[in-house]
């Protein structure tokens, strides 16, 4: 089980920034960002499809060939540990059989009714148009984005969403079908070198309303 840098609640939601400054010579081991990803992969996704990819960019040729694809955001692709692409798959039930196979052999779900599952969720998602499975995939990849963020501050890392770059070339440059990858964001990771920037929110009367 991972120990974790901090277990304190408080401090790792309400201390969470958009960091942007980062200590360029700190590197995360594969098994750490692993561990990450597996503790993050914990979020809930529709139907527990699971749709989010990843593909970590760490290295000096990864970061060159993001760089001209992420606008205002060089400076975190120079100084941070990784820049994590977080995709939404489009074809994502097509691993139905083997998460729900997963299921039952952990003993957290009957034969039968992974069988009733599959044979209801499969046509449903195939009858999706791609721009109704694009918002799906998107709102669960999002879920796991977040989570993500948190995660990495347990482990003592901070973290920047950016949704500041070219969509429409991300997947083919690092090697995926753009027809079936959706980008969703990226995040920066790694040690933070200076503190993240302050902001406001509005207050939840301000935002809500009850029926």
């Amino acid at each position: 089980m991972t120990e974790f840098k901090t277990n304190n609640f408080s401090d790792i939601v309400f201390g969470r920034k958009s960091v942007r400054g980062y200590d360029s010579e700190y590197k995360i081991s594969h098994e750490e960002m692993l561990e990450m990803i597996d503790e993050a992969a914990t979020a809930p996704s529709s139907v527990n499809l699971q749709p989010w990819r990843f593909v970590i960019v760490e290295s000096d040729e990864g970061k060159e060939k993001l760089k001209p694809l992420i606008r205002f955001n060089t400076k975190q692709n120079a100084e941070s540990s990784a820049m994590v692409l977080i995709f939404g798959d489009l074809r994502c039930h097509d691993l139905g059989e083997e998460i729900y196979n997963q299921a039952v052999s952990a003993g957290k779900m009957p034969a039968d009714v992974r069988d009733q599952q599959l044979a209801a969720i499969i046509p449903h998602y195939e009858s999706f148009s791609k721009e109704k499975m694009n918002d799906v995939v998107k709102i669960d990849a999002s879920l796991m984005a977040m989570q993500f963020m948190l995660v990495a501050r347990a482990h003592g890392y901070e973290t920047n969403p950016i949704g500041g770059f070219e969509d429409d070339l991300l997947a083919e440059a690092f090697g995926l079908d753009k027809e079936r990858y959706v980008p969703v964001m990226i995040v920066s990771i790694g040690k933070a070198t200076e503190p993240g920037y302050a902001s406001v929110r509005l207050p939840g009367d301000r935002i809500t309303s009850f029926a």
